[in-house]
C-alpha cells in the first residue's frame, strides 16, 4: 500500500477485533495509588523540552488546556512524529493517553518488551482524548512514547499527554540549571566554555544567541564557526533522563580581531560579486569573452568542467568550439585574459557541475581521477580555485547514512577526500566555493537522507556533510535560492521563491545553524558570514526565482543592518556577509548589467 495513502477505516474495526479475543483484551487503566505521570512535558508548556520532533512546533491556540500545545504538520515522506523515551519498570503496567485533535493522529509507545501499542483518531475537530495501555517485559527498562500524524493530511495538534504508572527507580526529574558558566578561551572564530558540574546530570547541552549549537558529557566545550569581532551569547543546560533543565544565566563573549579565515577568503573583498561565465558553450544569453567582463565581478567561475562519463571523475573542460560562439577567444587570449583577471585582484575558478554534468565519485579510483583531472584544468589555464555545482543525482545518502557528522556513503565520502586532497596540494590560497540547491542543503532542516523510516528522497540535505568536512577549507558557500521548490525556515513556515523573505530565511539558516531532520542533539553549526553569498538569477530569463533590485536589497538590508525585514524572524544580523553570486555574467549583460550595476551601488 502507498504509504502517502490514509489508512482505511477497517483497520480500526480489525484493532477492535483482536482486542476482544480472549488473551488480548485490553489492560485496565487504573492506576495504582503509588503510580505517577512519568511523561516529561506532556503539555508542551515548556516548549519541545523533552521531546524529539521531526516537524512540529508549540502554539497557544487551539490548546486542550495550559497555555501551549503542540502542532505538527506532516509533509512529503514524514509523518511529523513527536517522541520521548522515559524510563520505566520491568513487568508493569502503563496508561498511556492525551488529547489530539485534526486527522489522522496517533499516540502509541514503542520498546515496551511485550506487544507495542497505538491509538488513533481519524477525525477530531475538536480535542478528543486518546488512551491505551500496556505491560513492560521483564527486561524492559525504557520505552518511547510517541504522536504523529499521516502523510498529507494537514497539520494536528496534541496536548496533555501522560505515561502513569511506576517510575522506573531512576530520575523522575530534569537536573537543575548549571552554574558557573565562564569563558576559558576566545579566538576570532570560537568562544571555549566551562561551567560547575550538575547532580543527576548525564549530558549538557549548549546554547548560542537561543539556539542549541553542541551537546556534551562534560563540563566544558568549545563553539566554533563564530565570526570575527563579534558578541555572542551562551547558556547551557543539564540534561538527564527526565528532560532538560532550565537555562543557566547567559556569559557574553566577543571573539577577537581576525581576517576572514581559510580558503583564500582574506583575498576577497569586504563584499563581493560573483558570477557564473559561459565558457564551453552558448546559449541565449550570448557568449562573453572573459576579457570583457566587467571590473566589478570578484571571483568569475568558469562553466563547466563536466566528466567524461557519470562515474568517471575524469573531468573535463572544453572551451566553446567557434561554430557555436563565433566571437570565442583562443587559447592564448584566454589564458592573458585570467593572468588580467588575477592581476586586477580576480579570482577565476573552473566550476565542475552543473545541470549536465553529473558527477558521482563512486569509487576511490574515480576520486583520484577527480583530483588529477581537475587539477590538470587548474594548472593548464592557472585557475584560482574550484566551484563545485553538483547538481541532480551527483549527490545522495544511502539508506542508514543518518549522521551528517559521519558520513558513510562512498559518493559523499569520496568527494571530501578529493576536495581535502586538492585544497592540501594548492595550499592557503587556494580558492574553494560550492553551489548547491537549497534541496540538498536548508531542505536539510526537515528531512535528511531517506530518513529513519525510509521513504524520502536520498538527496535531501545531501550537501550538508560536504559542507561541514571542508568548512574550515571553504572560501565560499552560495546555495541556488532559485529554481527551488517551497523550503520550511527555523520559523517553521514555508517560503517561496519571488520575495526577500525567501532569501533572507534561507540565507539566516546558513548562518544560524539548525538541527538536521529536526535532532536537536545533530545540529549543523552556522557558517561564518563572510562564507555566505546569496544565490540569485540575474534576470527574469537566467532562471526560476527572480527578484526585483529593491527586493535584493530588501534582504541585504534585513540580514547585514536588521532593517526592511520582512515576516521571516531573523536570528542574528551580520553585516560582514560576502556578498552576492548569479546565475550568470552572460545573462546578466544580456540584461545591461542591471544585476551588476545594482549591486555596485548598494556596496558602494
Amino acid at each position: 500500500m502507498d504509504r502517502a495513502r490514509r489508512p482505511r477505516s477497517a483497520l480500526a474495526a480489525l484493532t477492535a477485533a483482536l482486542l476482544a479475543v480472549p488473551g488480548i483484551t485490553a489492560l485496565s487503566s487504573a492506576a495504582d495509588a503509588a503510580d505517577a505521570d512519568i511523561a516529561v512535558n506532556g503539555g508542551f508548556e515548556s516548549g519541545l523540552t523533552g521531546w524529539t520532533c521531526t516537524a512540529g512546533t508549540t502554539v497557544n491556540s487551539p490548546v486542550h488546556s495550559g497555555g501551549s500545545a503542540l502542532q505538527a504538520t506532516p509533509a512529503g515522506g514524514d509523518n511529523a512524529q513527536c517522541s520521548q523515551t522515559v524510563t520505566v519498570q520491568p513487568n508493569a503496567q502503563y496508561t498511556l493517553s492525551g488529547y489530539v485533535r485534526g486527522t489522522y493522529v496517533y499516540l502509541g509507545a514503542s520498546g515496551t518488551g511485550t506487544t507495542d501499542v497505538s491509538t488513533w483518531a481519524q477525525s477530531a475537530p475538536d480535542y478528543k482524548q486518546l488512551s491505551t495501555t500496556f505491560r513492560t517485559g521483564a527486561g524492559t527498562t525504557k520505552v518511547t512514547i510517541y504522536t504523529h500524524g499521516w502523510y498529507g493530511t494537514g497539520a494536528y495538534q496534541a496536548d496533555d499527554i501522560t505515561l502513569v504508572g511506576p517510575g522506573g527507580g531512576g530520575t523522575t526529574q530534569p537536573p537543575a540549571a548549571p552554574a558557573g558558566l565562564k569563558t576559558t578561551s576566545v579566538t576570532s572564530s570560537s568562544v571555549g566554555l566551562s561551567w560547575s558540574a550538575v547532580t543527576g546530570a548525564t549530558g549538557y547541552a549548549v546554547y548560542r544567541d537561543g539556539v542549541k549549537v553542541q551537546t556534551v558529557t562534560g563540563t566544558s566545550a568549545t563553539v566554533s564557526g563564530l565570526t570575527a569581532a563579534t558578541a555572542y551569547g551562551f547558556q547551557v543546560t543539564a540534561v538527564n533522563d527526565a528532560g532538560e533543565s532550565a537555562k543557566s544565566a547567559v556569559v557574553t563573549a566577543t571573539t577577537s580581531p581576525g581576517g576572514g579565515g581559510g580558503g583564500g577568503s582574506a583575498d576577497l573583498p569586504a563584499h563581493a560579486l560573483v558570477g557564473y561565465l559561459h565558457a564551453s558553450f552558448a546559449n541565449g544569453a550570448g557568449y562573453t569573452r572573459l576579457a570583457d567582463v566587467p571590473d566589478s565581478w570578484d571571483v568569475i567561475d568558469l562553466s563547466f568542467g563536466e566528466p567524461t562519463s557519470v562515474t568517471s571523475g575524469d573531468i573535463r573542460f572544453n572551451r566553446c568550439p567557434v561554430t557555436e560562439c563565433p566571437n570565442v577567444e583562443s587559447d592564448a587570449e584566454f589564458k592573458a585574459a585570467i593572468k588580467a583577471k588575477q592581476a586586477a585582484g580576480k579570482k577565476v575558478l573552473i566550476s565542475i557541475g552543473g545541470q549536465n554534468g553529473q558527477v558521482q565519485l563512486t569509487t576511490t579510483a574515480a576520486r583520484d581521477s577527480f583530483v588529477s583531472s581537475v587539477s590538470n584544468i587548474i594548472d593548464t589555464y592557472g585557475l584560482d580555485g574550484l566551484d563545485v555545482d553538483f547538481e541532480g543525482h551527483s549527490l545522495s545518502l544511502n539508506a542508514g547514512d543518518t549522521d551528517f557528522k559521519n558520513p558513510t556513503t562512498p559518493v559523499i565520502v569520496n568527494l571530501i577526500s578529493a576536495l581535502k586532497t586538492l585544497k592540501a596540494k594548492y595550499g592557503a590560497k587556494f580558492v574553494l566555493t560550492m553551489a548547491p540547491e537549497t534541496f540538498f542543503v536548508q531542505n536539510g532542516y526537515q528531512y535528511y537522507g531517506t530518513g529513519k523510516w525510509g521513504g524520502q528522497d536520498p538527496r535531501c540535505g545531501a550537501y550538508l556533510p560536504v559542507i561541514h568536512a571542508l568548512r574550515d577549507d571553504l572560501t565560499l558557500l552560495h546555495v541556488q535560492d532559485y529554481n527551488s521548490g517551497p523550503i520550511m525556515g527555523l520559523d517553521n513556515q514555508y517560503h517561496s521563491m519571488g520575495g526577500a523573505d525567501f532569501h533572507i530565511a534561507m540565507t539566516d539558516m546558513l548562518l544560524t545553524g539548525f538541527p538536521v531532520a529536526g535532532d536537536q542533539n545533530n545540529v549543523f553549526p552556522p557558517l561564518r558570514p563572510d562564507q555566505v553569498a546569496i544565490g540569485m538569477p540575474a534576470s527574469t530569463n537566467a532562471g526560476n526565482g527572480y527578484v526585483s533590485p529593491a527586493e535584493v536589497n530588501k534582504a541585504l538590508d534585513c540580514l547585514t543592518k536588521k532593517t526592511n525585514c520582512g515576516s521571516y524572524p531573523t536570528h542574528g544580523t551580520w553585516p560582514a556577509l560576502r556578498g552576492l553570486m548569479t546565475w550568470s555574467v552572460n545573462w546578466d549583460r544580456y540584461a545591461n548589467w542591471a544585476f551588476q550595476k545594482n549591486f555596485d551601488a548598494y556596496f558602494g
